[in-house]
């Protein structure tokens, strides 16, 4: 029996959608392979849960077999409804773990009073799910960031940090072991948030970020809309960029050799050279 309410055909038509960008995304980068155990960071909120379901649907058509386990980080943030998760984890069938961690009283003590506390959360919470990650022995690690999320880092960076990066659709953690993937890379939020509202997912604020109205992310988050609103080409040429970086028309010297007029070998490159067994990339985003 279906757990989720019968769609309408622009619903149906929507999550076709977010399933055939899923797939492209993890497709296009590699992201599942045979035998993998994908451990889904689930925090309660809209992107995470049609992260989960997005992965789900992978499961049923993708030609390769592999595992999901689910697993939310109790911060211990008060009022947090701790039976909202495995109520519906349960319903759904889904293997899961929640893992109780405090971090909420120690990030209240160590950022001052109206200070962003993102920064300290993060480092905290990416510690405790990669040894999460190494106790489950999980091979991945699947965050639910999308393609907003995606630009939104590419103008902080820009902007604030001197640089230009964004997240990455794949990455290996700094420790060797953990490699996180972010399935939703080509997935927008309005389609996500409109997926989850239709499917009523037992939505969870997070009550210690949703607090900072003033954070540098929000700001950009409202350029977006904005140019989504006004000037919509331009946030499908951004999307287009991230994906076509030139580095011979950048200033990076340590990506392109101007003398000698050709991109220097990067880590990748040398890794690919010494593997004699690349691995075969199968189309999942064209399974149904």
């Amino acid at each position: 029996m279906s757990h989720f309410p019968r769609l309408k055909p622009s619903e149906e038509k929507r999550q076709r959608k977010l399933q055939r960008e899923t797939g492209k995304a993890v497709t296009d980068f590699n992201m599942i392979e045979q035998g993998d155990r994908i451990m889904v960071c689930l925090s309660g909120g809209k992107d995470s849960y049609v992260m989960l379901d997005m992965l789900r649907h992978l499961q049923r058509v993708a030609p390769v077999s592999f595992d999901l386990v689910a697993v939310n980080l109790d911060q211990k943030q008060p009022g947090f409804p701790e039976h909202v998760l495995p109520a519906y984890l349960d319903s759904i069938g889904v293997e899961y773990h929640i893992v109780q961690e405090d971090t909420y009283s120690i990030v209240k003590q160590k950022i001052p009073e109206g200070q962003t506390t993102c920064g300290l959360c993060s480092r905290l919470r990416r510690g405790i799910l990669y040894t999460t990650a190494d106790r489950l022995k999980a091979t991945k690690i699947a965050l639910g960031h999308h393609a907003d999320d995606v630009l939104e880092t590419l103008l902080l960076n820009l902007f604030y940090g001197g640089s230009i990066k964004t997240m990455p659709a794949k990455l290996h953690a700094d420790n060797g072991r953990n490699v996180v993937i972010r399935p939703l890379a080509y997935c927008r939020e309005k389609d996500i948030a409109e997926h989850a509202n239709v499917l009523n997912y037992p939505i969870i604020p997070c009550t210690l970020c949703g607090s900072q109205p003033n954070l540098q992310r929000q700001a950009m988050k409202a350029l977006l809309k904005d140019w989504e609103t006004n000037e919509p080409a331009r946030i499908a040429s951004m999307l287009n960029a991230v994906r076509n970086v030139k580095p011979s028309h950048l200033l990076d010297r340590t990506l392109y050799d101007f003398d000698d007029n050709q991109r220097l070998p990067t880590q990748a490159d040398n890794l690919n050279q010494l593997n004699d067994n690349p691995t075969t990339v199968v189309p999942l985003h064209r399974m149904r």
